[in-house]
C-alpha cells in the first residue's frame, strides 16, 4: 500500500493534498514542505492525566483567582514575564546560536531549586556536559535532576515520576514522539511534541519552558502555530560580538509584551543589567557630529538609547540608505521631511542610521532624535553632549507629543542631563524635574536651529 503524504506550511501549519508555491493559509511563499501522513496509535492514555472528556461549565461556577506567580531568582526575566513565573504556564524562549538561552535557563535553577524541584531535559548535551556547564555558572542545583534524552514518552515518564513542579526542555526541535512516523524538527513532531507539554503544564500545574531554535529570518523554527500554542513567546536578542543581550517578550497571555531585560554575558554566565540606559550610553563619544540621545519607552521602563548617523556626498546616481535598529521605512519617511520641510540638500546623500547597543527603537518619540543626528552629521556641528531630545516628526514638519513624558525626563535628569527639547504641546501635566531646562518647539525648523 502506497504510503500517503500531506504537505505542511512550516509558517502556519496549514494542511494541503498537494504542494503548492504559495500557501493558502498564510500567503507566504516557499514554505510548503512535504512529509508522511502521521499514522497516530490510539493510545489510551493521556499525557498529563487530562480527562478523557470535560464538560462546560458556567462562567460564574470557574474559579478567578489571581495566577500563582513564583520568582525565577532573575530579576529582569520576572520583569519579561509579568511579574514572575506562573504556575501551568508554558514559556517558549528562542534566540540565535550561542546567544545564551541555554545559559539562561540553566542560572535560573540555582534560585529555583532551593524552593522548587526541578527536571531539566536536554538533547542537545549529555548529563555530564550539562554538570561541567553548571559548575562554570556556579549553580549547585540540590534539587535540580538532569535526563539527557529525546523521546517524548521517556521524557512524559521521568516526569511523572519524580513529579517536579518546573521542567525546562532543551530543545523542542529535538523531541520526537514514537507515535508519529516523520523525523525529529519536522512539522508534525513540534506540533505533536508541543501540544503534549502543553497538556502536562495545564494538567498537573507544571510550568514548562522550552528552548527554541531559530530559522535565517529570525523567527522560532517551525510551524507558527507552535507560537499560538504557548503562554508566552520569549525572544533572546543580541550580536555575537557584543557583550549586551536583550530579552523581550513578542507574546505574554499574563503580562504586557513591551517590557525588556537586559543581561551582559561575562565569563561565569548572563550578569543582570539593573540599569541599561547607563549600560547603553558607556563610551559614548563627546562632541562628535551626528550622534542623539533620546528616551524610548520599553513597557513600564524608561530607556535612554544613543542614535548615531552619518550623512555623506554620494559619488553614485542613486544614494544608499542603511538603517540598523530602526525602522526602514519610517527611517526614509523622517529623511523626506528632514529635506522637505527643514530645508537640507540630502537627495544626493548617502545616509547611514545606527542605534547603539543592539536596541530596536520602533516607538515614534525616537523620530526628533535621528532627524537631529541626521541633521548634525549633514552640516558636521556636534550636538551638546547634555542633551536629549524626545518627540514624533510628522509630515508636515510638526512636532507631536508622547506618551509617559513626566517619567522619561525624570530618567533623563537622573543620568546626568541637563537639556531636554520636546514639543511644545504636551497631554500632561509636566513636573519638570530641578536642574533639567526644557526646550519646547513646534516644527523641526524650530528643534533644528536651537539645537544646531
Amino acid at each position: 500500500m502506497k504510503a500517503k503524504t500531506l504537505f505542511y506550511c512550516t509558517q502556519c501549519g496549514y494542511e494541503m493534498p498537494k504542494w503548492q508555491g504559495k500557501c493558502p493559509g498564510c500567503g507566504e511563499w516557499n514554505t510548503v514542505v512535504e512529509q508522511p501522513a502521521q499514522q497516530k496509535k490510539s493510545a489510551g492514555r493521556t499525557a498529563a492525566g487530562l480527562a478523557p472528556q470535560s464538560m462546560p461549565k458556567l462562567m460564574t461556577q470557574v474559579e478567578s483567582g489571581d495566577e500563582l506567580r513564583f520568582s525565577t531568582g532573575m530579576r529582569e526575566l520576572d520583569r519579561v514575564l509579568g511579574g514572575g513565573a506562573v504556575k501551568g504556564s508554558l514559556v517558549l524562549l528562542g534566540g540565535a546560536p550561542g546567544i545564551g538561552k541555554s545559559t539562561l535557563m540553566l542560572q535560573i535553577c540555582e534560585q529555583m531549586c532551593c524552593t522548587s524541584k526541578v527536571l531539566y531535559v536536554s538533547g542537545e548535551e549529555s548529563e555530564r556536559q550539562i554538570k561541567l556547564r553548571a559548575e562554570r555558572l556556579r549553580v549547585k542545583g540540590e534539587n535540580l535532576y538532569l535526563l539527557a534524552e529525546t523521546n517524548l514518552e521517556h521524557i512524559l515518564d521521568a516526569a511523572h515520576q519524580i513529579c517536579p513542579d518546573v521542567l525546562i526542555v532543551d530543545s523542542i526541535q529535538t523531541l520526537y514522539n514514537g507515535d508519529l512516523s516523520t523525523v525529529p524538527g519536522s512539522v508534525g513532531q513540534v506540533k505533536e511534541c508541543t501540544m503534549t507539554l502543553m497538556q502536562l503544564a495545564k494538567g498537573e500545574g507544571l510550568t514548562v519552558f522550552i528552548i527554541g531554535h531559530i530559522n535565517k529570518e529570525g523567527s522560532i523554527a517551525g510551524p507558527k502555530v507552535l507560537e499560538h500554542m504557548v503562554d508566552c513567546v520569549l525572544y533572546f536578542e543580541g550580536e555575537q560580538h557584543m557583550s549586551h543581550r536583550i530579552l523581550r517578550a513578542a507574546k505574554n497571555r499574563f503580562g504586557a509584551t513591551n517590557e525588556i531585560g537586559v543581561f551582559e554575558m561575562q565569563d561565569i554566565g548572563l550578569a543582570e543589567v539593573p540599569n541599561p540606559s547607563e549600560a547603553l550610553l558607556q563610551g559614548r563619544p563627546a562632541d562628535a557630529p551626528g550622534s542623539c540621545v533620546t528616551c524610548v519607552m520599553e513597557g513600564a521602563r524608561p530607556v535612554l538609547a544613543e542614535v548615531q548617523a552619518l550623512v555623506v556626498p554620494s559619488n553614485f546616481g542613486n544614494p544608499r540608505r542603511t538603517s540598523n535598529g530602526f525602522d526602514y521605512n519610517r527611517a526614509m519617511l523622517v529623511l523626506a521631511v528632514l529635506e522637505k520641510r527643514g530645508g537640507l540638500l540630502l537627495g544626493n546623500c548617502d545616509a547611514y542610521i545606527n542605534v547603539i547597543g543592539g536596541l530596536y527603537l520602533d516607538e515614534p518619540a525616537a523620530d526628533l532624535a535621528m532627524m537631529i543626528a541626521m541633521a548634525s552629521s549633514f552640516r558636521d556641528k556636534p550636538v551638546p553632549d547634555d542633551l536629549v531630545a524626545i518627540g514624533e516628526v510628522g509630515l508636515t514638519g510638526e512636532l507631536r507629543s508622547v506618551s509617559s513624558l513626566g517619567q522619561r525626563l525624570s530618567e533623563v535628569r537622573r543620568l546626568g542631563f541637563a537639556k531636554c527639547i520636546v514639543p511644545s504641546r504636551s497631554s500632561e501635566k509636566l513636573v519638570v524635574p530641578d536642574g533639567l531646562q526644557l526646550i519646547r518647539v513646534s516644527n523641526i525648523r524650530q528643534a533644528l536651529s536651537a539645537v544646531l
